[in-house]
C-alpha cells in the first residue's frame, strides 16, 4: 500500500497477508482522489474515514493537507496495523477509534467537511449507509461524501448524489450535503 501524493508521498506500507480487508487499488484511489479536487480543497479540512480497513484512504487525506481525520475501523489487528502506520509517520492528525460503524454513526455528535466509507462489499446494511450519513447529519453545509461499493448497487435516486465513477470492479458514488 502506498501514498499517491502530498507531503506523505511514496511512503509504502506492508499490509500483512493475513489482512481480510482489501485495500483501494492505486488506480482507483488516485482517480477518485483526482475527481474530488474539482469539488474541494482538502487542506484544512475536518474527514472521517469509515470502515477503514488497512488505513489506505485515512494515509492519503492526511498527506493531502486534512487538517484532522477521524479513522473507525473495528477489527482488532487492522486497527493496530492503522495506529503504526501513524506512528510512522509520526503524526498525530488522526484519531484512530476501533469501533463498529453503525453505532459510531449513530452516536458521533460531530460533523465532517469530507467523509469516506468504504464497507465490505457483501454486507447486507451497505445500501443503507448514506441514508444514514443524511440522517444523522454527519457532514457540514457543503460536505461532500464518498461511498465505495460494488457494481450492484446504485444510488443515482438519492437525494443527496452528485456522480457515479467506476475504476474497473472498484465504483465510487459521490453526495453532497
Amino acid at each position: 500500500m502506498r501514498i499517491i501524493t502530498g507531503k506523505y508521498k511514496g511512503r509504502h506500507f506492508d499490509i500483512p497477508r493475513s489482512f481480510k480487508a482489501r485495500p483501494t487499488t492505486d488506480f482507483a484511489k488516485e482517480n477518485i482522489f483526482n475527481v474530488l479536487t474539482g469539488y474541494m480543497d482538502l487542506e484544512g479540512t475536518e474527514a472521517l474515514d469509515l470502515f477503514s480497513g488497512t488505513g489506505s484512504i485515512t494515509l492519503e487525506l492526511l498527506s493531502r493537507g486534512c487538517a484532522h481525520v477521524t479513522s473507525v475501523e473495528l477489527d482488532r489487528d487492522h486497527h493496530r496495523f492503522i495506529c503504526d502506520c501513524l506512528k510512522k509517520l509520526n503524526t498525530e492528525d488522526c484519531l484512530p477509534l476501533r469501533a463498529d460503524t453503525f453505532r459510531f454513526i449513530k452516536s458521533c455528535r460531530l460533523q465532517f467537511d469530507f467523509i469516506f466509507a468504504d464497507p465490505p462489499y457483501a454486507l447486507k446494511e451497505l445500501p443503507q449507509i448514506p441514508d444514514l450519513i443524511f440522517e444523522h447529519q454527519l457532514l457540514k453545509e457543503d460536505g461532500l461524501f464518498v461511498f465505495e461499493h460494488g457494481k450492484d448497487n446504485d444510488f443515482s435516486q438519492h437525494p443527496h448524489f452528485v456522480e457515479h465513477r467506476q475504476y474497473g470492479s472498484v465504483n465510487f458514488s459521490i453526495f453532497k450535503a
